[in-house]
């Protein structure tokens, strides 16, 4: 990690700076696949099954037998703790739920908003080196409470032509209807366009690689709805000399054995602790599983060093991370400074992983600087909210005249016409 000592906030962009990928590339061989997958459905994904993740797949939907199956190869502590973390995550989601308010703006005039859920919706999940059964809570659980007729799930099989059980276990546990095994661009084309197979989806929900972001990003410019743009998994930590180095230095290890292309920032308030912080992942880093991956992603990380606890928020706020850990002084009072963050951890004992498993709110969160404008999955991501209004005779009177003046004002005289025609001759109507 590169130390930058009291940077000008001038050099703040460049700093915020994210490691780039060769999209352009990307883009041709990921519109190629897309394009084999809308032409030929399902023969395409056996065949992509075979290239990219060398396993012959005779049947892509998942079985009842084999869910079943998989959750009698868990331990019970396993599923015990994806129990408990459902009953979290299930709480902070059901609390999202809104009543409707009717809103009588004027005498007569009636007007309300209900959320409707999305009818059909894709989740997808990454197999790849890290099964992420926890990501099929974030999405299938508030996608069930929100009453989504059918949730459909794509996830990549192994070299046995299987799924995770874990996936498979919580997919059962969460409400999800379908279960298919394919992975990468296709998936999300399957997803996108609906194979013989794979239904049809209005949006697709998930993380996953370049190729799998790519895709979400191409299929959403033609007329599927997406989650959000996402990138890299990264993480920002805000620490002062009352932080705990070890502490520190986990949390960053802990996003930076996401990927080789991750990024981890840890901000500070004294060089001193920063010095400690290095000295501490260079010892936790070789007990690590996957250090040549959080190696990597150590590459493309930052110390910065600053003078105060408020810049060092300003900074986070132009940065705009997916995970911001505040291990300072009066953290929770700091977190009150914070506009955009796609989620929040408050001092030493709450590190981003409880976040990631169990806490109750969503790992899946804007990356790459979305944090800035772009919100994590809720309950409100799987529901579209539509709008009402009933107005009386007595109503369309007391309004009519604004939306004449309007109308014409704006040179549509039909829209006038629609209210004058029924106040022209109020006899008549009843009006």
């Amino acid at each position: 990690m590169k130390t930058y000592i009291n940077p000008a906030e001038k050099r703040w962009p460049e700093l915020a700076k994210r490691p780039l990928a060769d999209n352009a590339s990307l883009t041709k061989t990921v519109s190629a696949i897309l394009d084999a997958v809308r032409k030929k459905g399902d023969k395409a994904l056996f065949e992509y099954s075979s290239r990219f993740d060398k396993v012959v797949i005779d049947k892509l939907e998942v079985s009842a037998d084999e869910i079943e199956d998989a959750g009698k190869q868990l331990s019970p502590d396993l599923k015990k703790a994806i129990q408990k973390a459902k009953q979290n995550i299930t709480l902070f989601h059901k609390a999202q739920q809104e009543t409707v308010k009717k809103i009588e703006t004027m005498p007569g005039v009636n007007c309300w908003r209900k959320p409707v859920a999305i009818e059909k919706v894709g989740l997808y999940i990454p197999g790849g080196s890290a099964p992420l059964f926890s990501t099929v809570l974030m999405l299938a659980i508030p996608a069930d409470i929100a009453g989504c007729e059918e949730i459909v799930l794509c996830t990549p099989a192994d070299k046995e032509g299987k799924i995770h059980p874990a996936i498979l276990y919580s997919a059962k546990l969460c409400g999800v209807t379908k279960i298919f095994k394919t992975g990468g661009a296709q998936a999300i084309a399957a997803m996108a366009y609906g194979t013989g197979s794979v239904p049809k989806v209005f949006k697709i929900f998930g993380p996953g690689n370049q190729y799998v972001t790519a895709a979400k990003q191409l299929v959403q410019q033609q007329g599927v709805a997406i989650d959000m743009p996402a990138g890299p998994s990264e993480v920002l930590v805000i620490a002062d000399e009352t932080a705990i180095p070890e502490f520190v230095a986990a949390d960053l290890l802990s996003q930076a054995e996401h990927g080789p292309d991750s990024q981890v920032i840890l901000v500070t308030t004294s060089k001193t602790f920063a010095e400690k912080v290095t000295t501490e992942i260079s010892r936790q880093i070789k007990q690590l599983p996957r250090k040549g991956i959080a190696t990597a992603a150590l590459k493309n990380s930052k110390i910065i060093i600053v003078d105060s606890l408020e810049k060092a928020i300003r900074f986070s706020n132009s940065y705009a991370p997916e995970h911001l850990i505040l291990a300072c002084t009066n953290a929770e009072k700091l977190s009150a400074m914070v506009i955009s963050a796609g989620s929040v951890f408050i001092g030493n004992y709450s590190p981003e992983s409880a976040g990631d498993y169990a806490s109750g709110t969503n790992h899946t969160l804007p990356t790459n600087g979305y944090a800035a404008m772009y919100s994590g999955v809720s309950l409100d991501s799987f529901v579209k909210k539509i709008t009402f209004q009933k107005l009386s005779k007595k109503g369309l009177k007391n309004i009519g005249e604004t939306i004449m003046a309007m109308a014409a004002t704006e040179g549509l005289e039909a829209h006038r016409n629609a209210v004058a025609i029924r106040l022209k001759n109020k006899n008549q109507y009843g009006i």
